[in-house]
Parts: C-alpha cells; sequence; structure tokens
C-alpha cells in the first residue's frame, strides 16, 4: 500500500499481521491460532482493538480460516476485491481500515447465508470468563 510509511501499526504488530492487516496479505490455510477454536468472547480487530465478531456467529467451515455468519453492526466495511482474477468483497475494519478477509455467499442457510472468511491473525479473542 502506498502511503504506508508513517503507518502507526508499522511498530504495534508482528510482520505477519502487519503483511495481512495492512498490505491486504491472507495467511496460509489451516495455519492460524483460531481456526479450531470453540472458545466463547469476542474476536476483536488485531490492530485496533475494535469488537468485529461474537463467538456465537463463528461456525466450521472446512475451509482452513476462521468463518463467521455476521459481524457486528457497523464493525466491518465492504470492498469490491478484483485482485487474483477474483471477484470478491473485501471485509475490513470499520474502525482502522485494515484488512480482515473476505465475505462469501456460501455460509450457513439456516441463519445468514454469509460465511465472513477472516485471517486469525487480524483477530484477538477476548474470552468470556466461564
Amino acid at each position: 500500500m502506498q502511503g504506508m510509511q508513517n503507518d502507526p501499526y508499522k511498530d504495534k504488530l508482528t510482520d505477519e499481521q502487519y503483511k495481512v492487516l495492512r498490505e491486504k496479505g491472507t495467511e496460509p490455510a489451516f495455519s492460524g491460532k483460531y481456526v479450531h477454536e470453540k472458545g466463547k468472547g469476542m474476536y476483536k480487530c488485531a490492530a485496533c482493538g475494535a469488537q468485529l465478531f461474537s463467538s456465537d456467529t463463528k461456525f466450521d467451515s472446512g475451509t482452513g480460516w476462521p468463518s463467521f455468519d455476521n459481524a457486528l453492526p457497523g464493525a466491518v466495511e465492504f470492498h469490491d476485491d478484483t485482485s487474483h482474477g477474483m471477484v470478491r468483497t473485501e471485509v475490513t475494519c470499520a474502525k482502522c481500515g485494515s484488512h480482515l478477509g473476505h465475505v462469501f455467499e456460501d455460509g450457513p442457510k439456516e441463519t445468514t447465508g454469509k460465511r465472513y472468511c477472516i485471517n486469525s491473525v487480524c483477530l484477538d479473542l477476548e474470552k468470556k470468563e466461564e
């Protein structure tokens, strides 16, 4: 991304987090710490801490990335993404603009029908006290 030289998140994030969140990269499938996470709580943006997804909306899509069928109201924004020869909808944090992943229309039909395919490195899970 151009103009990222003075990005305040450069020193806050790991190299992998920076590559995905700020440079629109992707972590390898099945490599993320939240792919199989079953804990209850709130998933927050790893860059700015904004609340994004409730664990109640997480489901196992089998795709290799954490998947959610809904985002918190106003937490994310959508952008057309035609990179890599595909037409997709990019999902970014509404607060800081960081890239989170993509949303697809092949999620659970009994809920929203949406699958928010989100990189683990973009998320921090704030677990609920049991």
